[in-house]
C-alpha cells in the first residue's frame, strides 16, 4: 500500500502548504483555490485506491461460505456493502460497486498459492498511482467484466490499457462515452445482436396524476435519433428567436434614447421585460413535443420551427458497401450497425456522411466568411461536436482560429473549429489558446472524384486547449475533440 500512501502524504502536504499561507479571515485567492482543487483531487484518487482495497478485504472476510463468522455480520450488516456505505456514508450501489473495483485490482494466487496479477492490472497501476478515481474505474471495471466473456484475454487487456489511457483526467462522464466508444473493439459483432435487444425493450407509458400527463419514453439510438434530433433543433431555434428579439429590442430601445449608434448596439435584451421568453430547456422540449403531435394531427404544410434538425450518420464506404463495422449518429455516444445505418439512410430527414465518398470543396481562403454545410460536417468529424466540452453538433458554430476580420484569417478547415456559445467566450475571455496538429497524409482520407488539396479531411487530426499560465503554469495542453474518446487511435 505503499504507492496509495505516499500519494495521499503528498497531497495532504500540498493542501496543507496552501492553507498555511492562506489568510483564514479572508477568501482564497484564484490561484490558491485551484491548488487546492488539484490537491483535493490528487487526496481523494489516493483515498479511493486504499479504500477499493480495503473493500475488497471487507469482501474477502464476508464471504458466504463463512457464514455467522462473517466480517460483515459480525459488525451487524448483511453485506460487505451495507457495512462499508453505513460507515462511508455512500449509496449501497456505490459500495457495490467499489467491491468490485477492489476485487478487480487485488492481487491473486493459483491453485499452487503462487502469486498471479490483478485480474485488471493497467486499471491497478492507475488507480495505484492516483492517476484514476475510483467511479472512473467502477465503469471501465463493469464494462470489461460483461466484453471479456467468450473473449481473447489478449484482446481484452489491450482494450483495457487504451482506456485507462485515456479515461486519466476524463470525468466519469466522459469516461462512459470512452466505455461506448470501446463496445466496438470488444463488441462489434454483437452490435446488432443487442440493438435489436433494446428496440424489443423500447417503450412509452403515459399516465395521468395530480392534474397533469406523465410520459416516460424509453427507444433504441436508431428510433430516438430523430426525435431527440427534432426536439433540440426546436429548442434551438426558440434560443435562437430570443436572442433576436432581445437583440432588436435593445436596439430600438437604445436607438431611440440615443444612447449610441444604431450600427454599435450589442445583443443586450432585458430578461425581466414583460414579453421575455423565460422557459427553461425541459418546459421547450415538452412544448416542441405538443407542437409537433398537433402538427401531425391536422399537417398540410411543414410550418414547425426547427434548426439544424437534421440526423447526420457517420459511416466508412468500405464498411458500409461490406456490410460490416459501424457508424456514428452525430450527437449521441451509442455505435450503431450497419444494418441500422441502412435502414435510416432510407429515411427523409436522415443525411448519411459516408467517409471516401463523393465531397464538396472544403476550403474557400479568404473567398467567403462562413463556413459551409460541407465543411461543418467535416468539422464534425474531427471533433464530434463542440471540441472543448462535447456539446452535440447542433448546439455550436464554426469559428475562425484565426479570426476572418481581426487576423485575415481564412474560412478553411485547418482555421476552423466547432464550439459551443459558451466555451467560445470562455476560452477567448479568459487567455486560452487552440492548436490543430496534423500528421502526415498517411491519415488523410480523400474523397473520391476529387484530387484537389481542398478535398481532404485530415481525420487523425488533434485539437488541443492550451491553457493560461494562472490556470496552468506548465500550460499543459489538453486534448479534445473526438480523439479524447478513440481508443482506436
Amino acid at each position: 500500500m505503499s504507492a496509495p500512501l505516499s500519494k495521499l502524504h503528498e497531497a495532504v502536504s500540498a493542501i496543507d502548504a496552501v492553507w498555511v499561507d492562506a489568510d483564514d479571515d479572508a477568501r482564497l485567492a484564484r490561484q490558491e483555490l485551484i491548488a487546492l482543487n488539484t490537491a483535493i483531487g490528487s487526496a481523494r484518487r489516493a483515498l479511493d485506491a486504499l479504500q477499493a482495497r480495503v473493500a475488497a478485504g471487507i469482501a474477502h472476510e464476508s464471504r458466504p461460505e463463512l457464514g455467522a463468522e462473517s466480517l460483515a455480520k459480525q459488525a451487524g450488516f448483511r453485506s460487505p456493502a451495507a457495512l462499508i456505505a453505513a460507515t462511508t456514508g455512500v449509496s449501497t450501489g456505490d459500495a457495490a460497486r467499489l467491491v468490485k473495483v477492489g476485487e478487480a485490482v487485488a492481487p491473486r494466487t493459483d491453485l499452487a498459492g503462487e502469486r498471479m496479477l490483478p485480474r485488471y492490472p493497467a486499471v491497478e497501476r492507475a488507480l495505484s498511482a492516483g492517476a484514476l478515481g475510483a467511479a472512473g474505474a467502477s465503469v471501465i471495471v463493469e464494462f470489461l467484466e460483461r466484453a471479456r466473456v467468450g473473449r481473447d484475454l489478449s484482446v481484452v487487456a489491450d482494450v483495457e490499457a487504451r482506456l485507462v489511457e485515456r479515461a486519466i483526467g476524463l470525468s466519469v462522464d466522459d469516461v462512459r462515452r470512452l466505455v461506448k466508444r470501446a463496445e466496438v473493439l470488444l463488441e462489434e459483432d454483437r452490435l446488432e445482436a443487442r440493438e435489436e435487444e433494446r428496440r424489443a425493450a423500447r417503450s412509452l407509458s403515459m399516465f395521468e396524476r395530480d392534474g397533469m400527463l406523465h410520459l416516460n419514453l424509453v427507444t433504441d439510438v436508431e428510433s430516438g435519433a430523430p426525435i431527440r434530433t427534432a426536439i433540440d433543433g426546436y429548442v434551438t431555434a426558440q434560443f435562437q428567436a430570443r436572442e433576436t428579439a432581445a437583440t432588436e429590442r435593445t436596439r430600438a430601445e437604445q436607438s431611440e434614447a440615443g444612447l449610441v449608434e444604431a450600427d454599435h448596439i450589442g445583443p443586450n435584451g432585458d430578461p425581466d421585460a414583460l414579453d421575455a421568453d423565460r422557459r427553461t430547456v425541459a418546459m421547450m422540449r415538452a412544448d416542441a413535443l405538443t407542437l409537433f403531435c398537433g402538427h401531425m394531427l391536422g399537417c398540410e404544410t411543414k410550418d414547425v420551427p426547427v434548426a439544424g434538425a437534421t440526423v447526420v450518420v457517420r459511416v466508412d464506404l468500405a464498411d458500409l458497401e461490406a456490410g460490416v463495422g459501424h457508424g456514428m449518429i452525430d450527437g449521441l455516444d451509442q455505435p450503431v450497425s450497419i444494418t441500422s445505418i441502412r435502414r435510416m439512410a432510407a429515411s427523409g430527414g436522415v443525411i448519411p456522411c459516408v467517409l471516401n465518398g463523393t465531397g464538396e470543396i472544403l476550403d474557400w481562403g479568404r473567398e467567403r466568411r462562413l463556413f459551409t454545410p460541407a465543411q461543418k460536417l467535416a468539422l464534425v468529424e474531427r471533433g464530434g461536436g463542440c471540441a472543448r466540452c462535447g456539446l452535440p453538433p447542433h448546439m455550436t458554430r464554426a469559428h475562425h482560429l484565426r479570426w476572418w476580420k481581426r487576423d485575415s484569417g481564412p474560412t478553411d478547415l485547418s482555421n476552423g473549429i466547432l464550439l459551443c456559445e459558451s466555451c467560445h467566450h470562455r476560452i477567448h475571455d479568459n487567455g486560452w489558446e487552440i492548436r490543430i496538429d496534423t500528421p502526415p497524409d498517411t491519415g488523410t482520407r480523400r474523397r473520391r472524384g476529387s484530387e484537389r488539396p481542398g478535398c481532404a479531411v485530415n481525420v487523425r487530426s488533434r485539437v488541443w486547449f492550451i491553457p493560461p499560465a494562472h490556470i496552468d503554469p506548465a500550460r499543459t495542453p489538453q486534448l479534445g475533440g473526438k480523439a479524447r474518446y478513440d481508443i482506436a487511435a
